[in-house]
């Protein structure tokens, strides 16, 4: 696709819900600053809806689509062709489109990897403590994997559910565990790398680990969450002195990337990132 295409394109993001997204100022930006004559929209999609919707995507002015909750596993099924990383993933967050085939891929993997490797210059020697078991940390784990991250722990609040999401991703090694408070506090002393990839967090007074657990992670451990909110949950951590990440960098580089598939170009990150941070402020 070349810049200063006066043909009328179409991507969009397909959930239930979207509206709170900051994804169409970002990769809007990020169109504009490529040349690219389209437009990025919100696509609200019922589960009920989610076939529609996908064969829709085969509409010659459609270059693709990103999908999130909670539709990154269902879609698989629906697609001509998924990456292997996005099997292994079980989500598929960005579909192409090309000459009527729709691909699949995982861009998370890539825009948690490439966040957290801007804030920590050798994670392979770290322990890592993952909270929740969904599809989020799954991409977490891979990422981490692909890092070198050897020791990586996964804690959730029904522990059955952890075990196997560390059995279904062998053979990266993993251990699985509660997630009361009891148990927190016997991992977190150990952790020099703490993720939340659970919602909770997202409302005012919300967090995953109480303020007097987090005092127990040594002092140069690095506090994740993928929420692009500043989030009481890295408040607290900030406090103690400690390294914060929120999911503001993954969300643009997994754009990134998703722009880069779509266009078969280079993302203008900056761009981006500066249309997202500003979406963000608005937000608030």
């Amino acid at each position: 696709m070349g810049a200063g295409s006066t043909d009328p394109l179409r991507l969009g993001l397909i959930g239930d819900p979207v509206a709170h997204s900051i994804s169409p100022a970002m990769q809007g930006a990020g169109l504009a600053a490529l040349g690219i004559t389209a437009t990025y929209e919100l696509w609200p999609t019922p589960t009920c809806q989610l076939p529609a919707r996908i064969a829709g995507l085969r509409a010659p002015d459609v270059l693709g689509a990103n999908v999130t909750v909670p539709h990154k596993g269902a879609v698989m099924d629906l697609l001509d062709e998924v990456s292997p990383l996005a099997r292994r993933a079980g989500a598929v967050n960005t579909i192409v489109h090309r000459d009527g085939v729709l691909s699949g891929d995982n861009t998370d993997v890539h825009g948690f990897a490439t966040g957290l490797g801007a804030v920590c210059r050798n994670p392979g020697s770290r322990a890592a403590l993952i909270l929740g078991a969904g599809g989020a940390a799954r991409a977490v784990i891979l990422a981490l994997e692909a890092m070198g991250v050897a020791r990586i722990t996964i804690a959730n609040r029904t522990p059955e559910r952890a075990a196997r999401l560390a059995e279904d991703l062998r053979p990266t090694s993993l251990r699985a565990t509660g997630a009361d408070a009891a148990t927190l506090a016997r991992e977190i002393r150990s952790a020099s790398l703490l993720v939340n990839a659970t919602s909770a967090g997202w409302h005012p007074g919300e967090t995953p680990v109480a303020p007097e657990l987090l005092r127990l992670l040594p002092r140069n451990a690095i506090v994740v969450d993928l929420t692009y909110r500043d989030t009481e949950f890295l408040r607290n951590a900030r406090l103690l002195g400690l390294r914060t990440l929120d999911g503001l960098p993954m969300l643009v580089h997994q754009g990134a990337r998703a722009l880069a598939l779509w266009t078969g170009r280079p993302a203008p990150l900056a761009a981006m990132l500066a249309a997202a941070e500003r979406a963000r402020e608005e937000r608030r």
